[in-house]
């Protein structure tokens, strides 16, 4: 009997109307009836402090437990977000170090794909970069093809935050595909 699947999904925006949360809502919404789907969200974490996750240390802050729980319960992940300064957002790159840390870590030895979206030119393409080492240290397994880089997300989005670019479409769900067969469930 097979396991009932589940991916969790992480935007890297906190921002209301953000391109890369209405993202995450449509490839959400692309994935097969029979895996679940889930946004976990890390707006409530504390700016990492080592002090707190020592080993000695009874329990860390209980947000972030919440966040670790949430990602304990997943066979792989979305992460969904935009570029800051050529990189990854600062909340997003916080919350991944609270999940990192300890041989509990929710994200290890899983498979993860990044898409990004943007009213620039480059769709994110720094950012999905600046993730690699990340996953390298984490032994994660990144999806890297196909490539998600919605560039000119103002021209791809209707007003109800529906993605309206058919071939973006396509290439989300092809990006699914592949993260579920990524998975070794």
């Amino acid at each position: 009997m097979e396991k009932n699947r589940k991916i969790v999904g992480l935007c890297g925006s906190l921002r209301k109307g953000s391109y890369n949360a209405m993202l995450l809502k449509v490839a959400g919404g692309l994935i097969p009836k029979d895996i679940q789907f889930e946004t976990v969200t890390f707006d409530e974490i504390p700016v990492y402090n080592a002090d707190h996750d020592l080993p000695e240390v009874e329990e860390r802050p209980a947000s972030v437990v919440k966040f670790r729980d949430a990602l304990a319960t997943a066979d792989a992940f979305i992460i969904v977000s935009p570029e800051y300064n050529y990189s990854i957002p600062g909340g997003l790159k916080n919350a991944i170090d609270w999940a990192s840390r300890g041989k509990d870590s929710p994200l290890m030895h899983k498979p993860v794909a990044v898409m990004g979206a943007t009213q620039g030119m480059w769709g994110t393409v720094r950012m999905q970069t600046a993730f690699l080492p990340v996953f390298t240290f984490l032994n994660m397994n990144p999806v890297l093809q196909p490539e998600v880089l919605v560039a000119q997300a103002q021209n791809k989005f209707d007003a109800e935050g529906n993605l309206i670019d058919e071939k973006t479409i396509g290439i989300i769900k092809k990006k699914i595909e592949n993260l579920i067969s990524a998975c070794k469930v």
